[in-house]
């Protein structure tokens, strides 16, 4: 139960550091970055795709580019948006097909995620 809280806190961390980091940067940030963040928020809407496919899919990329950071982000939403163990879990073995090994120790913090019953923060 104390790695569930542990695992709890820092994915609650993370989300909150996250939001801090941005806020500051997009306060400071020229077009060009205000613009990427605009086109990140758009291409993750709904569209032809759900946002939960589009969560899969970045999580599946995150994991291939090894962006721990960004595979609990998109974990999260993924979860957020109603993704399964077993969606998630097909997502990540695309990432490992693509990847290749390397990509291991990336899906094994990824899994100690899913391990978690609740990943979404509360509030």
């Amino acid at each position: 139960m104390d790695q569930l809280n542990e695992d709890t806190n820092r994915v609650e961390e993370f989300l909150r550091r996250r939001a801090s980091e941005n806020e500051r940067l997009l306060a400071q940030a020229n077009l060009p970055i205000k613009r990427f963040f605009a086109l990140d928020a758009d291409v993750y809407s709904d569209g032809a795709l759900t946002r939960k496919q589009k969560e899969l899919i970045g999580l599946t990329a995150s994991a291939v580019l090894r962006c721990d950071d960004c595979i609990t982000y998109h974990l999260v939403r993924a979860r957020e948006h109603e993704a399964t163990d077993d969606e998630i879990k097909e997502a990540l073995a695309i990432a490992l097909i693509v990847g290749g090994s390397i990509t291991i120790p990336h899906l094994r913090r990824a899994f100690a995620l899913l391990d978690q019953p609740d990943i979404t923060p509360q509030g």
